[in-house]
């Protein structure tokens, strides 16, 4: 046993993630995942002070007698829409939702920094452990940042991993400035006027536009000269009219994911979308509206903060994986970089691991130590006198 697990035995971390797997909860729904880290925290941490966050998150904060910085670590505790499509032991309990992205293994990992902060606290400062709701929809941070709570934290330095499959078991996946991509969900609403389908020219049917604006989205990234850095453009969704051979279509949806690198670069992919909808409503005689939905802004590490984890790193033995490009999915822990020093790093699953947000994949158990001793070498880095 390493002097990390000396400290809590890696079976009852293992335990807590396979009750939260067995409790998954939708975003915005994490009422029993809630009251389990509760439980465990009140059980295994007693001095941290356990409050609220937000309508379903949860915050423990442990505060030295002197003195020092103040660093946040944050796990996302929400799970997905998706069906398991494996035999465990522990199956969710609930039909249709599953921890498919291994938000069970990030709270596990959080609770075992509070175990060890429980024996061995710095004599200073003050470390946060952020147990956040809605990562999937983009929505928790901001509830978190808009928290009263947030405003008596005001961290120094922001921190969160990600379990990464892909890479190897316990490896340390980083890069500086942006590692996860801006995105957001738009969704076009067309209105044009219904009519009997033998009487077309009676009404007004969104369906050229229809077709014309979906092409135009999906041609933006072939013009990038107008973008410095890469976007992506993904239709999900479109409906014309309604079944019914006697009626000629009056309205129209269109849903597109956007993506980017940057936020700027964003700002400008939505400027073009909002141009190719707006002159073709206007060629077709056509009402639209545009709303925008799991909103994402990039993930930007600092520099600085990065060094710090690629030291810790090699402290721990652990191999270092550089990203040469940011990934192309999107994580909420961008709200918190945007506004405090800090940054996100991956924690490989395996190289052979199922994918995330697939019915296959389940959290490793194995790398909860690694994700442990990876927040408290970065508290020790920070805050020189911590001695465990």
């Amino acid at each position: 046993m390493t002097a990390i697990q000396n400290h809590f035995p890696p079976e009852k971390l293992e335990q807590l993630r396979k009750k939260l797997h067995m409790h998954a909860e939708l975003s915005g729904n994490e009422v029993m995942t809630r009251e389990i880290l509760r439980d465990f925290l009140s059980s295994n941490a007693p001095s941290g002070k356990v409050s609220n966050a937000g309508t379903t998150g949860l915050a423990i904060i442990f505060e030295g007698k002197n003195p020092g910085p103040s660093i946040l670590f944050r796990a996302d505790i929400d799970a997905l829409p998706i069906d398991e499509n494996l035999n465990l032991p522990y199956t969710s309990l609930n039909k249709g939702i599953s921890h498919r992205c291994g938000h069970d293994g990030h709270s596990a990992i959080l609770c075992g920094l509070a175990c060890i902060l429980e024996k061995q606290f710095p004599g200073c400062g003050k470390i946060i452990l952020l147990f956040q709701p809605a990562e999937e929809t983009g929505k928790g941070a901001a509830e978190m940042l808009a928290d009263p709570l947030f405003q008596d934290i005001n961290p120094d330095f922001v921190f969160a991993l990600h379990n990464l499959p892909g890479f190897d078991a316990g490896s340390v996946i980083v890069k500086k400035e942006q590692f996860a991509s801006a995105s957001k969900g738009i969704i076009i609403h067309l209105t044009g006027k219904p009519s009997h389908a033998a009487y077309p020219e009676q009404g007004i049917n969104p369906a050229f536009a229809f077709t014309e604006i979906i092409r135009g989205i999906e041609s933006i990234p072939d013009y990038a000269e107008s973008f410095d850095n890469f976007i992506l453009t993904t239709i999900v969704h479109a409906t014309l009219g309604k079944p019914g051979f006697g009626t000629a279509a009056g309205e129209a949806v269109i849903m597109a994911t956007l993506r980017s690198y940057d936020n700027h670069n964003m700002q400008r992919l939505v400027h073009e979308c909002r141009l190719i909808v707006e002159e073709k409503a206007k060629e077709h005689n056509l009402h639209y509206a545009i709303e925008f939905s799991d909103e994402f802004d990039e993930t930007y590490n600092h520099p600085e903060v990065v060094d710090i984890i690629e030291k810790v790193a090699t402290e721990n033995s652990l191999k270092i994986i550089h990203l040469p490009f940011p990934f192309r999915w999107s994580e909420d822990f961008g709200k918190y970089t945007a506004k405090y020093k800090g940054a996100l790093f991956g924690l490989g699953a395996g190289k052979d691991h199922a994918p995330l947000h697939t019915k296959e994949y389940d959290f490793p158990d194995e790398i909860i130590t690694k994700g442990v001793e990876m927040f408290v070498g970065i508290i020790k880095n920070i805050m020189s006198n911590f001695i465990y």
